[in-house]
């Protein structure tokens, strides 16, 4: 009886080991055979809230003026874009602070819905009221692209005196003080008519058409899904991170044609960071010599692994690495640099003043 059993199970020890052996390749070989998984969608909800907050944010109100009075100074909006806490608020807390007038500046912050940061600085600039109503955001798809576009909406709306919209990231440091920051983009001639003096200033966004993935990046969805309204000659590729005019942040909100082809699916999405493409490419096709084609905002790609740049560490923080950051082969110097580990903030506190805020 035993001798049977044992005869009868025999063929199954050769097909288990061969399973055992063939699992292992299945799993590598899948991710390369099989179609990738749809990135979360903007959802037509979404599509249908963002849609009405657009068309208010680019409405002319004739009950709001752009300058109140002729003594009224242009402030800076800084956008906050996160999906963790803000490590760096103490920080930040600090630039701000730093400015002689807290009439020059905003703040508003785009969260993850469902990661609400922890900042309870009494007196700081983080409010509650600084929060603006946000969606969660996937990395490497359109939803980056939207929350940015809220941001916009919100402090193009929130007040007529927002003249540049900075985007900020959860891992990025201030490399200089509000008021050398602030003194850098209004450089105007102050004996010019304020209304026209808003007409000379550039948008601070990289801009780059030549590169050797960029052909890769525009066939990311398929070749020729970006035609007819995005040919390969005008596709663009910069940094997710800008200072953007109010003449540029209205043609941003306004957008339609573009937004509709840069939210498709990606069929390859190691290639695809709508974020990178989306505002260089619109703002480049739209008012080319309006745009400066750099952004202020360094980031270390030499060590970048999975499509994300380098992160320093706090064993790396010292006056130097911010010297070095702040150096830059354009017009100006860089105001901003990411990535930062979290770990960051103690040593970076320990020099804000004497070092990064002492320009």
């Amino acid at each position: 009886m035993t001798s049977s059993l044992t005869t009868a199970n025999t063929p199954l020890i050769p097909i288990t080991i061969l399973i055992i052996l063939i699992l292992p390749g299945l799993f590598y070989l899948a991710p390369h055979i099989l179609p990738p998984p749809k990135s979360p969608p903007v959802t037509f909800p979404e599509e249908l809230q963002d849609l009405t907050l657009f068309r208010r944010a680019t409405t002319p109100d004739p009950r709001k003026s752009r300058l109140g009075s002729t003594n009224s100074k242009p402030k800076i909006a800084f956008l906050f874009l996160t999906n963790s806490d803000l490590h760096f608020a103490p920080l930040w807390e600090i630039f701000f602070n730093g400015s002689s007038s807290r009439s020059l500046f905003n703040v508003y912050v785009h969260a993850d819905p469902t990661v609400v940061p922890k900042v309870n600085i009494p007196g700081g600039v983080f409010t509650k009221d600084r929060f603006i109503a946000a969606k969660k955001t996937f990395r490497g798809t359109a939803t980056l692209i939207a929350a940015a576009r809220r941001l916009l909406a919100a402090a193009l709306l929130d007040d007529p005196l927002n003249e540049f919209f900075t985007l900020i990231s959860q891992q990025c440091i201030p490399l200089h003080s509000f008021g050398y920051f602030y003194n850098a983009l209004f450089e105007a001639d102050k004996h010019q008519v304020a209304e026209l003096r808003f007409l000379k200033y550039k948008s601070f966004i990289e801009i780059v058409s030549k590169d050797p993935y960029i052909l890769d990046r525009y066939n990311a969805r398929g070749e020729n899904a970006m035609l007819p309204e995005v040919t390969f000659e005008k596709f663009r590729m910069g940094s997710q991170f800008w200072t953007m005019t109010r003449r540029h942040a209205l043609v941003v909100v306004a957008d339609r044609k573009l937004w509709k082809k840069f939210r498709m699916h990606c069929l390859r999405p190691q290639s695809c960071y709508p974020e990178e493409h989306y505002f260089p490419t619109l703002l480049s096709m739209e008012d080319p010599d309006g745009c400066t084609s750099y952004t202020l905002t360094r980031v270390n790609w030499t060590d970048s692994v999975n499509g994300h740049p380098r992160t320093y560490y706090p064993n790396e923080v010292s006056p130097g690495l911010i010297h070095e950051l702040r150096r830059s082969n354009f017009t100006n110097s860089y105001m901003f640099a990411r990535k930062f580990s979290p770990d960051c903030l103690e040593p970076l506190m320990k020099m804000a003043y004497q070092v990064i805020f002492r320009d």
